[in-house]
């Protein structure tokens, strides 16, 4: 639940510009801090995960398509199953739907230790198809969950914290991920992954969230049993909210690129590695990681917190991470790969955590769970095809540092697209805060 009215000295430490602003919400606000630790210390297992499969992968098949299907893997399940995660999430209590997520995706992960041969591989395809299928049900119910344990002041520092805090335990996680595949094996990789998942679940049965408010007995049709009636509810409630409508889109038009995920393990692994131990896709992955923690600071500062500013904001985080990504494809070592990928996931992250911060916004209680699944779904159903299309390029024999070049251009596709919306529809007036 979320605490009382903020004080005028409280609103003033809570600046998403200022790193101590951070550490304010985590002293302030217990029940956010408990609610943040849960989610750090699972992001942190995951990337733990992440980086032991590129590696089991690259041992088994030496195939960059083996990769991409992994992630596809990983992308499908929100897509086919987020209109139904919606729902739920605004159906049934979200605090229980995130504990037996968690706890259910510790006896998956486990699963991974029974691959051994090569052709085991259906295994882990297998495995991170159920695996994401919970984490389909558990994003959508978080992402609801947190303005009700927020003010609305501390939205922006929440976000900001969490888009911080996933891109630490990315930068944390894939470098301690490289390390420990490399020197103890991936299994013991998967087995902290699997404990990082029974711990957030422990600590989330400690936080206090609002129950969602009954809704009046509705007389009994299919329609409404199957969740059908939510879901047409749902999809109309965006279509009257221009703006809503047009932030579903902005992830989605970041995947667009996303076959650059691929490329940042083939950089790693064959291009920046002779020995394809993990350890340097490790290090792109922690730069990537560092960077999306860096760029919503400085994005807050240049641009400021308001709705219009923010917009601005993620209009120029395409065209960031597309001139990035255009001089890592020339990039001649890992050092210098590993600063353009740190300078295009701050364009990223904006992106990313600017429109998260926005939905939250301006989105009502009752629908959370259905826009964010709706967003999730079109992040992932495009991120599949980037990734894939990624992979069947590399097997086809073009060369890496071409198709990064093609990624990086597709990035100004979107940026164009959010700049005509944001001149056609506000131009040069200052909406309501």
């Amino acid at each position: 639940m979320a605490d009382p009215e903020l004080t005028d000295i409280e609103k003033q430490n809570l600046s998403a510009g200022r790193l101590s602003s951070y550490f304010y919400l985590l002293r302030k606000n217990k029940n956010y801090r408990k609610f943040w630790l849960s989610g750090t210390i699972s992001q942190a297992g995951d990337w733990f995960n992440y980086i032991a499969i590129f590696v089991l992968l690259t041992h088994l098949t030496g195939s960059g398509e083996a990769v991409s299907w992994f992630l596809i893997a990983k992308f499908i399940p929100t897509t086919v199953l987020g209109p139904s995660a919606g729902v739920i999430a605004d159906r049934f209590n979200r605090k229980f739907i995130l504990i037996f997520c968690d706890l259910a995706r510790v006896v998956v992960v486990l699963g991974y230790l029974l691959v051994r041969e090569a052709d085991q591989v259906y295994l882990i395809f297998l495995l991170a198809l159920l695996q994401e299928s919970l984490w389909s049900f558990w994003h959508p119910a978080r992402q609801a969950v947190l303005p009700d344990i927020c003010q609305k002041e501390e939205l922006s520092i929440a976000n900001g914290l969490a888009g911080a805090s996933w891109s630490v335990m990315l930068a944390l996680g894939a470098a301690a991920g490289g390390f420990v595949s490399a020197v103890f094996g991936w299994r013991t990789a998967i087995v902290i992954d699997s404990f990082s998942f029974l711990i957030s679940a422990s600590i989330m049965m400690t936080v206090v969230v609002s129950v969602l408010t009954k809704r009046k007995k509705q007389p009994f049709s299919l329609t409404r049993m199957i969740g059908l009636h939510d879901l047409i509810e749902g999809i109309r409630y965006v279509a009257r909210h221009r703006d809503v409508a047009a932030l579903l889109m902005v992830k989605s038009g970041w995947a667009v690129s996303g076959g650059i995920l691929v490329l940042l393990t083939v950089f790693g692994e064959q291009i920046f590695s002779k020995g394809g131990s993990g350890g340097m896709s490790g290090i792109l992955y922690s730069m990537r990681g560092l960077g999306a923690a860096v760029g919503p600071i400085l994005a807050w500062k240049l641009f400021g917190e308001g709705l219009q500013p923010m917009r601005r904001a993620i209009g120029a985080s395409f065209f960031i991470s597309s001139l990035a990504y255009l001089l890592f494809s020339q990039a001649p070592n890992i050092i210098i790969a590993g600063l353009f990928v740190f300078i295009g996931h701050i364009g990223g992250s904006i992106q990313w955590v600017f429109s998260t911060t926005l939905l939250h916004r301006l989105v009502d209680c009752r629908f959370r769970g259905r826009v964010f699944a709706a967003e999730m779904g079109s992040l992932t159903l495009v991120l599949s095809v980037s990734t894939w299309l990624t992979g069947v390029a590399l097997d086809s024999g073009i060369d890496p540092r071409t198709i990064v070049v093609y990624l990086a251009l597709l990035f100004l596709l979107p940026g164009f697209c959010w700049l005509f919306y944001l001149f056609r529809f506000f131009g040069h007036e200052e909406p309501n805060e």
